[in-house]
């Protein structure tokens, strides 16, 4: 089983307009209601290419009923949502057709009051020791992904002892998030962590990947897959250093791509695929997400033809220092 832990959840709404206007009025063509977060995007993908999937993090509020109601039609995956006082957040994203352009509204995260998180930890502990919700079955965690925003009252090293507790479980753990936290992250050494280029420029003040992504392996991470927009993504790791990208420009709506990728590399690490295969799937995944029309899915003809030919390329040169 993977856990995925998502602690600033969101009901995500989506609306296609035939051409956004700004300050212009706009007759909605098609709403979607999915359960949202990075984390639970990445759960939703992971269920889709079979694998079990246990998501935890915060849920609260109407919002938050309607998220875990939403969640609760999605095979593969077990709720294990911390119930708490605040309203769970929604994101709006507007998709203009005639360009495929998305917009994103992000609301704030609910207040998490030292109660409510002491809860999560007691039950992200129960689920690394396997005696958590029932629905799980109390299957042993494989891996766990960490991503996302953290919300209003949640400490800015809550990842960093997330980490910790899990490889003290000697659980391998992927980090997806940005700014402190994920500063903090790599401090406590995450087996993977997953910023673009722009987050790792953030934390390591260079915006040459590979330098930049040698620079976050001292600071702690075991290794560093950053991505590139449509030139792909950029994988460092103590074995090599690999970068592959899409054959062929995807148009579409990016939202999303990147929490596929997490999940193809998660997917890759619990099958005990070799580095290139676990990048060949995570970047397949997150071009045939552009072709999907929400967050959390994909195209799988798209999917399936871009895998096939993903060309993964091995860096023999050493960053400079």
């Amino acid at each position: 089983m993977i856990l995925t832990v998502t602690l600033n959840t969101a009901l995500d709404l989506t609306y296609r307009v035939p051409r956004l206007d700004v300050h212009g009025s706009h007759q909605v063509r098609e709403v979607t209601e999915r359960p949202g977060g990075k984390g639970l995007n990445v759960a939703r993908v992971l269920a889709a290419l079979g694998h079990a999937t246990t998501v935890t993090g915060f849920a609260g509020g109407r919002t938050g009923a309607e998220l875990r109601a939403l969640l609760g039609e999605e095979q593969g995956i077990t709720d294990a949502l911390v119930p708490i006082g605040g309203s769970t957040r929604r994101t709006v994203g507007v998709v203009d057709e005639s360009s495929g352009d998305a917009t994103q509204l992000n609301e704030p995260g609910p207040h998490i009051t030292p109660a409510e998180w002491a809860s999560l930890l007691g039950t992200y502990a129960e689920l690394l020791r396997g005696d958590g919700t029932a629905e799980a079955g109390n299957s042993p965690v494989e891996a766990v992904a960490l991503c996302g925003s953290l919300p209003p009252g949640v400490p800015v090293g809550a990842y960093a002892q997330l980490i910790r507790e899990a490889h003290a479980a000697g659980v391998p753990v992927v980090l997806d998030t940005s700014g402190e936290p994920l500063r903090r992250g790599l401090a406590a050494r995450p087996d993977l962590v997953k910023p673009n280029a722009t987050e790792l420029a953030g934390i390591t003040g260079t915006t040459e990947p590979l330098r930049a992504a040698r620079a976050a392996q001292r600071r702690g991470a075991h290794s560093v897959a950053a991505s590139l927009g449509s030139q792909g993504m950029l994988l460092v790791t103590p074995d090599g250093t690999w970068q592959a990208g899409p054959p062929r420009s995807i148009a579409g709506n990016p939202t999303g791509a990147g929490d596929s990728a997490v999940a193809g590399l998660l997917s890759g690490l619990v099958e005990g695929l070799p580095w290139p295969d676990r990048l060949a799937r995570a970047v397949a995944l997150s071009a045939a997400t552009v072709r999907a029309p929400t967050a959390g899915e994909f195209d799988e003809e798209v999917h399936n033809d871009l895998l096939a030919r993903v060309k993964v390329e091995e860096h023999s040169e050493p960053a400079p220092d």
